[in-house]
């Protein structure tokens, strides 16, 4: 499985060279499918989704979708997922986590992503990105879908925290280094600490950070 994990998207040279590099092509060979299914979740999320989707798609993409997660269980898999499947990338945006990933599960995609993830590229951004490590631990904007989990889907085996000394961050503290650490010494496995210059290229298991800001990888 192939993922690049980021805090704010394709936000530098470095994170994009990684992005050609997992997807073995260039971006402008590429196809892509956009799902900002987290982002209806927040404040301002149909401006925020607009702003996404236009985001992605200024890369450059041969061919570009948009998939949403919460429409997909009333309509019909075979009409929609062969296009997940030919999809060389999955470009999974921000917003709210545990919204996000109640969605991927009824969806019914969280059980086959591992073997979607053979052949395409998973990109996130913020809780696109956390969506694939072990647990949330927290979330954002105090929506509780019907799960009531903090677990995440576990693909990778590490924790992921974005935005790190983000001060636009709602509750700024939590995204403080001294704050992270602290929470990180409690769970079962690392925890990556990345802000928005930074991504983790994951290729097989293996963890690769990207960086032209700062990160911390916080240890159990």
């Amino acid at each position: 499985m192939r993922f690049l994990l980021t805090s704010a998207g394709i936000s530098n040279n470095s994170i994009r060279t990684a992005l050609v590099d997992l997807l073995g092509k260039r971006i402008a060979d590429a196809t892509a499918l956009c799902i900002p299914t987290a982002v209806y979740a927040v404040p301002n999320g149909p401006a925020e989704a607009w702003r996404q989707i236009r985001a992605w798609s200024e890369l450059g993409w041969k061919a570009f979708g948009v998939l949403e997660f919460t429409a997909l269980p009333s309509v019909r898999q075979e009409d929609w997922l062969p296009l997940v499947r030919a999809a060389d990338a999955l470009l999974v945006g921000g917003g709210e986590n545990l919204c996000l990933c109640y969605w991927v599960r009824q969806t019914g995609l969280a059980a086959t992503l591992p073997s979607l993830l053979r052949d395409t590229v998973s990109v996130g951004a913020s809780a696109g990105s956390m969506l694939v490590a072990q647990t949330f631990g927290q979330h954002y904007h105090g929506i509780d879908p019907p799960t009531g989990s903090d677990k995440a889907l576990g693909l990778v085996d590490f924790k992921l925290h974005p935005h790190l000394d983000a001060e636009y961050m709602p509750l700024a503290s939590l995204a403080s280094l001294a704050h992270l650490a602290a929470w990180a010494a409690g769970l079962a496995v690392p925890t990556y600490a990345i802000d928005n210059q930074t991504a983790l290229k994951v290729t097989d298991g293996g963890v690769e950070v990207v960086s032209e800001g700062h990160w911390h990888r916080l240890s159990p």
